[in-house]
């Protein structure tokens, strides 16, 4: 077990159920049941109906990680959950399941933070994580900067978003321009066909005396309102929406925004290596400027796969693999889900 520890991770924060099985730094198999599609409809997640799909699919998507992986449940050394951050009656769902293996197998269990989880999951694409290494996590819910000296005991926080995360603007910029939800893909998609500086779409904090007050913080709430006002003055002279290039404008001043900040952080804290991980890693926009600008200013790029950028339970296996490697004790069986666990704190 100490050189290749066979780890299960479970991962309920949101919408999708996904249960991931490493063996040690490698990834046996991900598994994952997506509610996305219940949600559509709302414009958005709707935390009751992702708690009662994160029950229904627990059980088989639990089934199908081992079947698919080749192993058996008796053969786990360790389970590891989100614990948090996240809605709080999904990530229930998930700790309790975990905490039911855990009891009935016999196997410690790793309560884990789920950003510390995006940042480890690159392990099992790219090897272990340089120490320190920088972290950008963008997704629906975060827009976080994180120095990470040890992913399994040191995650430090040096900016977030103050408002809308920068996932959370694109769908709702999708909703302006009609396109469905989730609206990351979707926008990303538009955007391949517009002209990215059609639109001079403003950038948030980055002004001189914004960059001393939050010098890695992001706010995309007033990006969103001017997307917003920019297509309802022309739907009022009645003129047509160049929806590609809106989508390309407004996606362009998003990944402008987290690509300078994550290069200055990596200057000022002398980190040669920057990693990207969370939904809206899987742009194709962020990642191909994110390469032009590191390529330039000499930092290795880490991206994960796309599906490896979204939720996932490889991440939690990965990140509870690594806490097994590196001696860390488990948690209580009475580990909580908290649903606004801080980035600093990895393990519950």
């Amino acid at each position: 077990m100490a050189d290749e520890p066979l780890v299960l991770g479970i991962e309920t924060s949101c919408d999708e159920t996904g249960v991931g099985i490493v063996r040690g730094d490698t990834l046996l198999f991900d598994a994952i049941a997506s509610s996305v599609d219940q949600h559509a409809r709302f414009g958005g997640v709707v935390p009751e109906v992702a708690s009662r799909a994160h029950l229904e699919e627990m059980v088989p998507t639990i089934e199908r990680a081992c079947r698919e992986a080749g192993v058996a449940l008796s053969d786990v050394d360790a389970i590891a959950v989100t614990a948090g951050p996240g809605l709080a009656g999904a990530l229930l769902v998930g700790v309790a399941s975990a905490k039911a293996l855990a009891v009935a197998l016999g196997t410690p269990i790793y309560g884990v933070n789920h950003l510390a989880s995006h940042v480890a999951v690159d392990i099992v694409e790219h090897g272990p994580l340089p120490e320190p290494a920088m972290a950008m996590l963008v997704s629906g819910g975060h827009s976080s900067l994180l120095l990470v000296p040890d992913v399994t005991h040191d995650v430090r926080s040096l900016g977030a978003t103050m408002d809308d995360a920068a996932g959370e603007a694109f769908d709702k910029v999708a909703r302006v321009l009609g396109l469905p939800f989730p609206g990351g893909p979707h926008i990303d998609r538009a955007a391949r066909e517009g002209n990215r500086i059609a639109i001079d779409f403003p950038r948030g904090f980055t002004s001189g005396r914004d960059l001393e007050r939050h010098r890695f913080d992001f706010s995309f709430s007033g990006l969103k309102t001017a997307v917003a006002r920019w297509v309802e003055t022309r739907h009022r002279a009645g003129e047509a929406i160049p929806v590609a290039d809106v989508a390309a404008s407004f996606q362009e001043a998003v990944v402008d925004v987290l690509t300078r900040k994550a290069l200055l952080a990596c200057k000022e804290h002398e980190v040669d290596h920057l990693l990207i991980g969370g939904g809206v890693a899987a742009n194709s926009r962020l990642r191909a400027l994110a390469q032009e600008r590191c390529d330039k200013a000499g930092v290795v790029l880490r991206v994960p796969r796309p599906e490896l950028c979204t939720d996932n339970g490889a991440m939690v296996a990965t990140l509870g693999a690594q806490m097994v490697l590196k001696g860390r004790e488990p948690s209580d069986l009475g580990l909580p889900a908290d649903s606004s666990m801080p980035v600093t704190l990895v393990q519950a």
